[in-house]
């Protein structure tokens, strides 16, 4: 079947049979009473509807719109126990509720991944496609073809037609021809390049693909300035391009990364620093005088400014706002060596995190002297402040720690530094965490 339009619907049911029958099984008496069963089936439909759930774009993927699954179990979870606050005449125990819908929500995750699986191999043997062609040709286009050609997303790309011929094997002839291919051969989306067309052309090609019950998409000239964190805003009917959309611009985003660092650093300053600092006060104070902990002005959020604390391991000097560590460093302390080398002198900046200046995972903090001379020298450098700088970050994964012995040191980590900006998200986090605590163990070349 071409359009699987059964596709959605079998999902809905699915997904009501699910929660149903998980409910039927193991909650009977508070499922079957009065209009309770009705009432669930009524909330998860709701719901969905206001989320607009199920709605699915043809590259959408498991992680696509996950956040909108959390937002679904979370308001179905109130929904659920809202209900009891009606009154019941079944004694119920709030835990095992909880178990039950976690059940749910595990079976309909589970459910999710599979759907996702199964659609993919559902395109790839042929089902679920569209037709779709091209009216003009630019190096957009190129790129355009790499979604085309991937056969997990069920496109069937026919070719395109242009006023500049080419001996392309996809080329199909003139613009003025394509009209009555589109109605020959059953295309079901056209892509076109706005800036082959004038107004009227433009207006006649939608026209024509409205009366034709043909989807019009247009790729507008983009002046090289489309970036990957770019996305389109709507003012008024206005169409708007925000050239950088971060990831962590949403309040949604903002939260669930707060409340980790929040977690994290908490069990950090409870479990680790809490005999750790006082065994560091002995072990750095016994072999160079000066304070236990060494802070430091850098830049954050915003090019905010805030002190930045570490385990001092380094002799008191007058380079240490100006001069980086570097190899065979004369002014860092045998104990500095050790800190240093296993990143125990970082631990120190959960309190930042703790407090909000920081964040676990992010772009390094710079210190000011550095952030005012890249940010002159260093193409985007300043794109890195539009989130917390971190404890650890991908650029620091991946190598590029510590000193800047060349020029490609600070361009490559600046490069993952506003990857990581364009491309946030939890798992991502966790990713970068996990690698840290990989690289502390394997030992890391730069860490002095």
């Amino acid at each position: 079947m071409k359009r699987s339009a059964l596709i959605i619907p079998a999902s809905i049911l699915i997904h009501l049979l699910i929660v149903n029958g998980t409910l039927f099984l193991f909650t009977p008496d508070t499922y079957l009473q009065g209009l309770n069963a009705l009432y669930y089936n009524f909330s998860w439909l709701l719901i969905t509807s206001a989320l607009d759930f199920y709605p699915t774009k043809r590259k959408e993927n498991f992680f696509t719109n996950i956040h909108k699954m959390f937002n679904l179990y979370t308001l179905f979870g109130l929904c659920y126990f809202a209900i009891f606050g009606f009154g019941t005449t079944v004694a119920i125990s709030v835990v095992y509720h909880i178990k039950i819908l976690l059940i749910i929500f595990l079976l309909l995750t589970i459910y999710r991944v599979f759907f996702y699986w199964a659609l993919r191999k559902y395109r790839f043997m042929g089902g679920n496609y569209v037709n779709v062609l091209a009216i003009g040709r630019d190096k957009n286009l190129k790129k355009i073809r790499r979604v085309f050609d991937d056969p997990y997303l069920g496109y069937r790309y026919k070719g395109f037609f242009d006023d500049s011929p080419s001996v392309s094997p996809t080329y199909l002839g003139e613009i003025s021809k394509c009209f009555d291919y589109i109605t020959k051969n059953d295309i079901d989306e056209v892509y076109c390049l706005a800036s082959k067309f004038s107004q009227s052309e433009l207006q006649r090609l939608i026209d024509f693909a409205d009366n034709n019950l043909i989807k019009l998409k247009i790729i507008p000239d983009n002046k090289e300035v489309f970036t990957r964190s770019m996305s389109l805003e709507m003012y008024d009917g206005i169409p708007v391009l925000n050239i950088r959309r971060v990831p962590l611009d949403t309040d949604y985003s903002r939260v669930i990364k707060r409340i980790f660092d929040l977690i994290f650093s908490s069990l950090v300053m409870i479990f680790v620093l809490s005999w750790l600092v006082p065994l560091m006060y002995i072990l750095i104070k016994s072999e160079s005088r000066g304070p236990l902990f060494f802070k430091q002005k850098r830049h954050g959020y915003k090019k905010r400014v805030f002190w930045c604390y570490k385990f001092r391991s380094m002799a008191n000097n007058s380079e240490s706002d100006s001069k980086m560590a570097t190899k065979n460093d004369m002014r860092v302390t045998k104990v500095g060596k050790f800190i240093r080398k296993t990143s125990i002198d970082e631990l120190p900046q959960f309190i930042n995190v703790f407090l909000g200046d920081m964040s676990v995972v992010g772009p390094r903090p710079h210190m000011e002297l550095h952030t005012e001379g890249y940010q002159t020298s260093v193409d985007k450098y300043l794109v890195r402040h539009f989130v917390k700088p971190g404890i650890t970050g991908l650029a620091q994964i991946r190598g590029y720690r510590g000193e800047v012995e060349k020029k490609s040191d600070i361009l490559n980590r600046i490069r993952l530094d506003v990857l990581y900006v364009e491309k946030w998200t939890l798992g991502l986090d966790l990713r970068i965490i996990y690698m840290t605590a990989y690289n502390v163990f394997a030992g890391e070349e730069k860490a002095y």
